[in-house]
């Protein structure tokens, strides 16, 4: 039998920020998903608070992110400009 171990608030908040920080395109929605669980598992509106900014950054990835590249937009591959 495999226990479980409860986390602190604190243990909470940590998992949040290192998967707001560690998420990638391919990862975003399990990652939201699971900050999101861990957010509605904290006791009090205050701790929760704490992870607003990591909560917002997350959800932001995901939009940005579903929205592709802009058009035309080509990034790193764009070519100086020759003068």
């Amino acid at each position: 039998m495999t226990l479980l171990k409860m986390l602190s608030t604190e243990d909470k908040l940590a998992e949040i920020r290192r998967l707001y920080f560690q998420t990638t395109r391919q990862t975003i929605q399990q990652d939201l998903a699971k900050a999101l669980d861990l957010l509605k598992s904290m006791a009090s509106e205050e701790d929760r608070e704490r992870a607003t900014v990591y909560m917002e950054g997350l959800a932001q990835m995901r939009s940005d992110w579903a929205r592709g590249p802009k058009p035309g937009h080509k990034g790193a591959a764009k070519k100086k400009r020759r003068r």
